[in-house]
């Protein structure tokens, strides 16, 4: 589960979740976060999807996209895996499919 605080502009995610999505080790994710070679973005679902969130979390080669709604479940989880490839830009930036 998902952890949501400050009216859905806080997230917490468990490194677990991270980690097996970006095929990491748990222990690695806090500090590749804060080196930035993990990235992630937030957005609200709008319309039909009001109340879920779009959580992603990228690195070089792989996304892990994780589908939240207000309770904190994961509604929907999916990963792209480049392999030895980057992630074309396209698919780093917010709302790409």
């Amino acid at each position: 589960m998902i952890e949501i605080a400050d009216g859905a502009s806080a997230f917490t995610v468990p490194a677990e979740t991270i980690a097996a999505g970006l095929n990491l080790a748990a222990g690695d994710v806090q500090p590749l976060l804060k080196a930035g070679v993990i990235t992630a973005s937030v957005e609200a679902g709008v319309d039909d999807d009001l109340g879920t969130f779009r959580l992603t979390f990228s690195t070089r080669h792989r996304r892990l996209r994780l589908i939240v709604d207000v309770l904190g479940d994961v509604v929907s989880q999916s990963v792209l895996d480049f392999g030895s490839q980057p992630l074309p830009p396209a698919t780093r930036r917010p709302g790409a499919v």
